[in-house]
Formats: structure tokens, C-alpha cells, sequence
């Protein structure tokens, strides 16, 4: 009731706004503990975070797979995103602490193969993070947790900020062109002008 909130309602408000990353971390935790315990299972989570798409998740001696899937709505989320996800393949080179990342469209990762329920279609995407001892050891594992769990919406986000760009960049070209066609347009004659024959 909003008459009698709690004087710690500042705290109250902050564990509500983790319960999403907290019911993620539950799975996350369990697997990081099997790799960190080197007890690798062959058993693979599923987590439908989203309709129509799911994330999965195992654990191997020395790696965390985690694999995103993703529905693209439209063709040009599909374009836009497969350059977004070089970018992150490609930082691997430039910051060699970081996790690897695969990509591919259309067709489910080998590590899929048995699962039930994997969406297949060239506007579906998946995204593998292969997480190392580093990433889910206990001095790092809350922050990893904090940044995957958000991956989709991370993701679909920057999509529609590009394409945003893109269309601001668009109309701002057409209203130039439009200008200079308006200064190309020849002056209307007038009657004293066609009577000597003047022309534009």
C-alpha cells in the first residue's frame, strides 16, 4: 500500500527492478559452479526469455556455452544486425580478455542438434558466447551475468537505433536534393519576355 511503504523503499525498489536478472542468474550460477567444479553436464538448459526465441545453455570442463536465438521481424534487421555481430566478432582481436562470439543465420550451431524446439528460418539468428574460466570464476562471474542477460535487448536496441540513423540520414539527403532541384528550375517568363523572344 502506498500508505504504508517501507523506509527502506529505495532498497525495496531496487530488488524488484533485479528480479528479471535475478531469475536468470539462478540458471547462469548453476552452470558457472559445474564448470568452475569441472563436472560437466550432458544436460542443456533452455530458457524461452522471449516469444519465439530462447536461450541454452551448457557447461563443459573448461567453458559456458551460452547460445542466444533470435527472431529478426525484418529483412533489414537481418542486414543491419549481421554487421552489429562482426563488430563484436571482430573486437576478440582487439581485446583478447573477451569471450568469443559465432554468429550464423538460418541454421542452428552443431551444439543445437537433438534439441527440441530450435526455431530454423532465414530471419532467425543465433548467437553463441563461448565463456572461459575467467569470465564465470566468482570475481567476475555477477558482472558477466549482469551483461548477458540483457544480450537480446542490448542487441534488437542497437538495430533500431541504426536504422533510425539511417533514416535521418536519408531524409536529411532527399530535403538537399530537393533544394538543389528547386534551384535548377527555370524562371517563369513573362509576357514581355515571350514578345522579344527571351528564353531562360
Amino acid at each position: 500500500e502506498l500508505a504504508s511503504l517501507p523506509e527502506d523503499k529505495e532498497a525495496v525498489a531496487k530488488k524488484a527492478s533485479l528480479l528479471k536478472r535475478n531469475c536468470f542468474a539462478a540458471v547462469f550460477e548453476k552452470y558457472f559452479k559445474m564448470q568452475e567444479e569441472e563436472s560437466p553436464s550432458s544436460e542443456m538448459a533452455t530458457v524461452h526469455y522471449h516469444e519465439e526465441e530462447a536461450m541454452y545453455i551448457a557447461a563443459q570442463s573448461d567453458r559456458v556455452t551460452i547460445i542466444f536465438s533470435t527472431v529478426f521481424k525484418d529483412p533489414d534487421d537481418v542486414i543491419i544486425g549481421k554487421v552489429f555481430l562482426q563488430e563484436f566478432k571482430d573486437a576478440r582481436k582487439a581485446h583478447q580478455q573477451a569471450p568469443q562470439v559465432l554468429f550464423s543465420y538460418g541454421e542452428a550451431p552443431r551444439e543445437l542438434a537433438g534439441v527440441k524446439g530450435v526455431l530454423s528460418g532465414d530471419n532467425v539468428g543465433f548467437v553463441t558466447f563461448v565463456l572461459f574460466p575467467r569470465h564465470t570464476n566468482p570475481a567476475n562471474r555477477e558482472n558477466t551475468i549482469n551483461l548477458i542477460h540483457q544480450f537480446r535487448t542490448y542487441l534488437h536496441y542497437h538495430i533500431k537505433c541504426s536504422k533510425a540513423y539511417l533514416h535521418q540520414r536519408m531524409r536529411s539527403k532527399t530535403s538537399t536534393f530537393l533544394k538543389v532541384l528547386n534551384r535548377a528550375k527555370p524562371e517563369a517568363m513573362t509576357d514581355k519576355d515571350k514578345k522579344f523572344g527571351k528564353r531562360g
